[in-house]
């Protein structure tokens, strides 16, 4: 049974989900519309925006008097308050790891920041690693991260299968590495005409699933 690379935000766990609970709350907090949502999910970008150029983003739209490290720490701890780990992604987990696959997280974003999440939400319970490129010094496509996911499990990288929502950073790692990959759609189409992914499903449960069947 192969090797699983496994992407965190809107894959493992729900990043967008935590992040729009939290928007809604800090929204009414400092009086602002809540039409002003989408414009707040909007500049987030699925959290691709710098926290720091988010918090100057919504000082000037709001014309707050807050210092910007007071915006960019509500940013960083103000979602993690709603992000919870799905039972079910678990459970499919486990099952994985029973069935013998070796999931593997493999993320783009801050060392302490993702190693607080995968450890507060008990995902560290479920895997058998995780590399963060911050700490690895290489960030997802580049395939550098991958292999060094699973020199981590001293496991080798062919026959791995890449899975994750990032048409680039997930599936286009795996493209450029030769390997299967499964991408969650998220209720989008795929458009990119550079490489595909081997599946496309609606959530990491189903992920798992199809990677199981495959190797079978």
């Amino acid at each position: 049974m192969p090797l699983v690379l496994i992407a965190l935000d809107d894959t493992l766990l729900d990043r967008s989900g935590a992040f729009r609970l939290w928007a809604k709350g800090f929204l009414d907090e400092i009086g602002a519309p809540q039409d002003d949502l989408d414009w707040l999910l909007s500049v987030d970008a699925d959290g691709l925006t710098s926290r720091w150029d988010l918090a100057d983003l919504i000082l000037e739209r709001y014309q707050l008097s807050i210092p910007s490290i007071d915006i960019v720490e509500e940013l960083h701890e103000g979602p993690l308050a709603h992000e919870k780990l799905d039972p079910l992604v678990g459970c499919a987990l486990q099952i994985a790891k029973d069935a013998g696959l070796v999931p593997v997280v493999v993320t783009n974003g801050h060392a302490e920041i993702q190693d607080v999440r995968i450890r507060r939400t008990g995902l560290d319970r479920y895997v058998a690693d995780w590399v963060i490129s911050e700490q690895a010094g290489v960030s997802k496509p580049n395939p550098r991260i991958f292999a060094l996911a699973a020199q981590r499990v001293r496991m080798r990288l062919g026959g791995a299968w890449v899975v994750g929502d990032s048409p680039e950073a997930d599936i286009g790692g795996a493209a450029a590495m030769g390997l299967p990959s499964v991408w969650l759609h998220r209720g989008r189409e795929w458009v990119d005409n550079r490489f595909a992914p081997t599946e496309i499903v609606g959530n990491v449960i189903q992920g798992i699933s199809a990677i199981m069947a495959a190797a079978r």
